[in-house]
């Protein structure tokens, strides 16, 4: 059984095929704030991510010929988002890694609490402590945490994305979830 993939966005992708100027703003407009919070959160600095965020949607437009449909044009944008982002890690020589501020801190909250596994009877953490722990993890251990994650690839699309073995992406992440818990442990907060 073949599925297809519903794009809400057909007709404005359709017209950015066409190299409409304001179709392509006024999809920028939808998906740069997610777009930029993706690059924010691999790179670490405002102005790189800005510019890998341009650099991506520059890109999508030369190439959305190619785009299919197979997947959400946002799956398929934050692709090249990513792809971007760790080229510009790489051309700088960075591997700096942050969770954005500009994102909601309960939105925020609720995934870095997923990554201390925290229950109800367990200490809980402040948003501003999951930010400086995960700025403390090493490079890969940060990168494929935050792809795993926050950015919902699966350890097979990380490996690809990498070019490392899926059991190193398994490894990386486990040994960065276990990183956060003794850097969490440092500031436990019972409440």
């Amino acid at each position: 059984m073949e599925t297809s993939t519903i794009n809400i966005h057909a007709d404005l992708i359709e017209r950015c095929r066409k190299s409409d100027a304001s179709a392509q703003f006024e999809l920028y407009k939808l998906y740069s704030k997610a777009m930029f919070n993706t690059a924010y959160r691999i790179i670490g600095e405002q102005t790189e991510a800005e510019d890998a965020l341009q650099e991506a949607f520059v890109s999508a437009f030369k190439n959305l010929h190619t785009y299919r449909g197979d997947a959400t044009f946002g799956a398929w944008l934050k692709k090249i988002v990513v792809n971007k982002s760790l080229s510009s890690l790489q051309k700088n020589k960075r591997e700096v890694l942050t969770v954005s501020d500009k994102e909601e801190d309960g939105d925020l909250e609720a995934a870095l609490v997923n990554v201390a596994e925290v229950s109800v009877m367990e200490p809980t953490y402040s948003v501003e402590a999951i930010k400086l722990a995960v700025k403390q993890l090493p490079a890969g251990f940060r990168t494929v945490l935050s792809l795993y994650l926050f950015e919902g690839y699966d350890h097979q699309e990380i490996s690809e994305i990498l070019g490392i073995s899926e059991s190193t992406s398994k490894t990386q992440y486990k040994r960065a979830k276990d990183r956060l818990k003794v850097l969490l442990g440092k500031e436990v907060n019972y409440g």
